[in-house]
């Protein structure tokens, strides 16, 4: 291995803890506590180090939901190919979306409620967001009905999900009843 590949694996390496260690701080204390201080006293590294990965927190932020992201496509792709047919795949992809925000507080406000950076439904769009929304719509898009556009069907049935997810994590929906808002909106917005 030269010189420069190992330094180039140091980097990686070094950026990939920063990343950790904020989703980690974050999923403990909330994104307010992520400061560079508080990062670079957990990694034992100095600010400036951080600095040259990451121009702030808010690409911080942005990093974790490009990693959220693609655990998240990962998540709804093993639980679709594991369900037989459209009445079994989108119920288990609805569950599987919800179960990841409640699991995943602060990286799901990284992807959605906070400013990463990150562009969505654009051409400049990152990977890992486009690969998120693939995995929605692969099982969303069949089932959308006849004269739909798979994407837009896709897209709305993505906000009904998000709302749920929000409204439940922020008190505003009793607790107990995910699994029925489930069967709901299957029935009634998916042509099964």
């Amino acid at each position: 291995m030269s010189v420069q590949e190992r330094k180039q694996r140091e980097r990686a390496d070094r950026e990939r803890l920063i990343v950790a260690t904020a989703r980690e701080l974050a999923e403990q204390q909330g994104w307010d506590a992520v400061t560079t201080r508080r990062l670079a006293e957990r990694i034992e590294y100095s600010q400036p180090v951080l600095y040259s990965h990451f121009r702030g927190k808010r690409e911080i932020i942005g990093a974790v939901a490009l990693e959220g992201a693609a655990e998240m496509a990962a998540a709804l792709r093993v639980a679709t190919s594991a369900a037989d047919g459209p009445r079994t795949r989108v119920p288990a992809l609805a569950r599987t979306y919800l179960d990841f925000a409640e699991r995943n507080p602060a990286v799901y406000d990284a992807m959605f409620q906070l400013d990463g950076g990150l562009a969505f439904a654009r051409e400049e769009t990152p990977e890992p967001l486009k690969d998120a929304f693939a995995a929605l719509l692969e099982s969303l898009g069949e089932v959308a009905g006849d004269g739909v556009h798979p994407a837009l069907f896709t897209e709305v049935f993505w906000a009904s999900l998000h709302g749920l997810a929000t409204l439940t994590r922020a008190g505003r929906l009793p607790p107990g009843d995910t699994e029925r808002r489930v069967e709901l909106l299957v029935d009634r917005l998916a042509v099964l």
